[in-house]
This record gives C-alpha cells, structure tokens and sequence, in this order.
C-alpha cells in the first residue's frame, strides 16, 4: 500500500533496538530488531510504515539452550540467492557465553519456507552483532568480539568466510575503542559494525561507548575498494564521530544502525536507533530514519538527528 502523505516523523518503529532493514530485488523492505527471546521478521512495502508491515516470529529457541537467552541484533542477509540471518545469543550467563548464530532459509520469500538452524560461528572469541560484508565475489564477517583486554569491553573483528556459516583463516582487530568519545556510560565499547560501499570506498560504521550512555555515537573505518579488507592498514578511522546526539533536537544515544534506500533507489537513508532523553532506560530505544547525503570528498555526511516533532519529506518513490 502506498503512503499517501509526503511526510513523517521518527521514530517510526517504537521499542526497537538494533534495526536492521535491507531493500530486496522484490521491492520490499524487510526489518528486524531486538525482541525479547524471539527472532521476528517484518515485511513492508514502505520504508516510513514499518510499524505497519506483515510481521512473523520466525524462530524461536529451544527452552533452556546454550542459544537461548539475550537474543540480540538480528540481520537478514541475502546471499548465495539464499536468505541468512545473523543473530547474537547465549546460555544465560556472561559475555564469556555470548555467540553469534546463523539461519538458512531457501524460500524466496523469507516469512514463508523453513529457518534452518545453521550454527554458531566458530569465532576464537565471544562476541556480538555480526554482519557479513561481500567484496570482490568474497564474503567477510565482521563482529565485535570480547578479549580479555585490560582496559576495553570490545572491538571490531574481521574473518573470511568460507561460505555464508564457516569462518576460514585468519581473525583480525579492525578497531578499538582507544578514543575518549569511545569510552562513554563506564566501558569502552566498538560495536555493531555496518558496511556502506560508494565512490570507489568501503565505509565501516560502528558504534561507539556503552548503549545506555547518551554519548552512544558512531564512528567510521574507510579503505579503498581495491585494498584488502583483511589488512588492518588497509583502513583509516575517522578521529571523531561522524553521527552523535542532538542535545537540542531531543534524541540520544544515536547507534547500532544500518543503511537502506528510498523506493526508486535515488536516495541513502540511515536507520538507527535512540533515546529521547539522557537518563532514559534502554527499553525506549526506538527506530529512526533519515535520508543522508555526501561530502565533496566523496564520504558520507550523515547531518545531525532530527527532532520527534520535525516533519521530514517521505523517501523518494514511497
């Protein structure tokens, strides 16, 4: 169904955390966030109506499993003209527990068919928020993963994949939260790593400082396309972030995003996730969106975040 207004305001999907939307060939956009011990995926023609698409709970774990609790940051990937999802979980106990698990299903539609549970990828540490990045026909899954660092929580890792579910090779840090404004709400976090491929670069975004600190942020990691995406020289970070919170404008906490595009694919948008005050508790993460441009020099400029009373034009072609 088409929107029939030309504007809208954020948040457009209340309570979710860590959204996740990807735009397919078949014109849809298919959304996942974190939900409290189950895996749900939501189907919708519109990028502004979210909260409206055909929802369906497509997994749900086993009573009591060593992947049954703290289900985090699911992603649906196409890949291998198969449909993947990538989520965190655990047994209930710590960090040391937490794994990143991935489903299969073969349907072309992926709210019908089977989900297939595909394993937990063998990572040489814990970790969380995984997403899988494609260059040059080769996959590659970056995570944040758990060391037993002194004086940080996590950081950015990046492996080979052999296929959409098998680590291959070698398992290199991208990035640590070595920067003040990565060190925010009491631990030093990199998290939730995102890829966005433009203008001859790959741009890694990730989030930055602890989720409930209003100083949540993201950060930036770029190479040039033709580099190895497994050589940590091959990126250089931005030393700042490049997408914070907007005191004015009421939104906090501003992180864990993803990227998409409008309808008629002519325009960038950024999904994410934020508070609506400094103290507020992360049960209120909802899901926002804007459209985002690009600076001269060929990066992304994704502007400040608007206000819940700001009324913003509807995506190009919805």
């Amino acid at each position: 169904m088409l929107n029939n207004t030309t504007t809208f305001c954020n948040p457009i999907v209340a309570n979710a955390a860590d959204p996740w939307v990807l735009k397919h060939t078949d014109g849809c956009y298919y959304f996942m966030s974190t939900q409290p011990g189950f895996l749900e995926l939501t189907k919708s023609s519109s990028l502004t109506r979210l909260a409206e698409g055909r929802k369906k709970t497509i997994w749900s774990p086993e009573p009591g499993g060593p992947y049954s609790y703290n289900m985090w940051a699911p992603e649906i990937h196409y890949l291998n003209n198969k449909w993947y999802i990538y989520y965190t979980a655990n047994d209930g106990g710590g960090d040391d527990s937490r794994r990143l698990c991935v489903l299969e299903n073969e349907n072309s539609d992926p709210l019908e068919g089977e989900w297939i549970w595909k394993g937990a990828l063998k990572t040489p540490v814990p970790g969380l928020d995984g997403t899988v990045m494609t260059v040059r026909n080769q996959l590659y899954f970056l995570y944040a993963g758990y060391g037993h660092f002194p004086d940080y929580g996590s950081a950015i890792y990046i492996a080979q994949m052999a296929d959409p579910w098998t680590l291959t090779g070698e398992h290199n840090l991208l990035t640590a939260p070595t920067l003040s404004w990565e060190k925010q709400g009491g631990m030093a976090i990199n998290e939730g790593p995102v890829t966005l491929y433009r203008n001859g670069r790959i741009f890694l975004i990730y989030s930055a400082s602890t989720t409930w600190s209003e100083d949540y942020a993201l950060g930036m990691l770029t190479m040039d396309e033709d580099a190895d995406p497994m050589d940590p020289s091959s990126w250089q970070k931005s030393m700042q972030p490049v997408f914070r919170k907007s005191s004015e404008n009421g939104v906090y906490a501003t992180g864990h995003n993803s990227f998409t595009r409008s309808p008629d694919d002519t325009e960038d948008w950024i999904v994410f996730h934020a508070l609506p005050a400094p103290d507020s508790d992360t049960s209120v993460r909802s899901t926002r969106i804007q459209k985002f441009g690009w600076n001269p020099d060929g990066t992304p400029d994704f502007g400040i975040p608007w206000s819940d009373t700001h009324r913003l034009p509807v995506p190009s072609g919805e």
